[in-house]
């Protein structure tokens, strides 16, 4: 059970990036993100790096975008830094599902 709800971080950042892929009608991506929970449940090895690199992808996926949005915004005048911290708080969580949440660490699959 304790499994379970050190992985809600990871599934939270997979939803919120397909959210952010299927509102760009990128349906590729979006599929990729959903079906990318599934691996919360495996406790291999190439699971957990495949879910750490794509939540990892993920969090650059999100600088770039603050970074575009940002520039637009600057251009046209409007303001731009609310944006650039509420998404540097999605980056920032979705780095710490990829890095520091509740995800097995590699090593770990031989103790279980």
């Amino acid at each position: 059970m304790a499994r379970v709800w050190r992985s809600i971080p990871a599934v939270l950042a997979l939803l919120l990036l397909a959210a952010h892929f299927y509102r760009d009608a990128d349906f590729v991506p979006a599929a990729l993100c959903v079906a990318a929970i599934a691996l919360v449940f495996f406790r291999r090895r190439w699971a957990v790096v495949s879910l750490r690199v794509g939540l990892a992808a993920g969090t650059v996926v999100w600088i770039v975008t603050a970074w575009r949005i940002a520039q637009h915004r600057m251009a046209d005048g409007e303001p731009y830094l609310r944006m650039a911290l509420i998404l540097g708080a999605v980056a920032a969580f979705t780095a710490f599902a990829a890095l520091g949440s509740g995800l097995p660490l590699i090593h770990s699959e031989r103790s279980e």
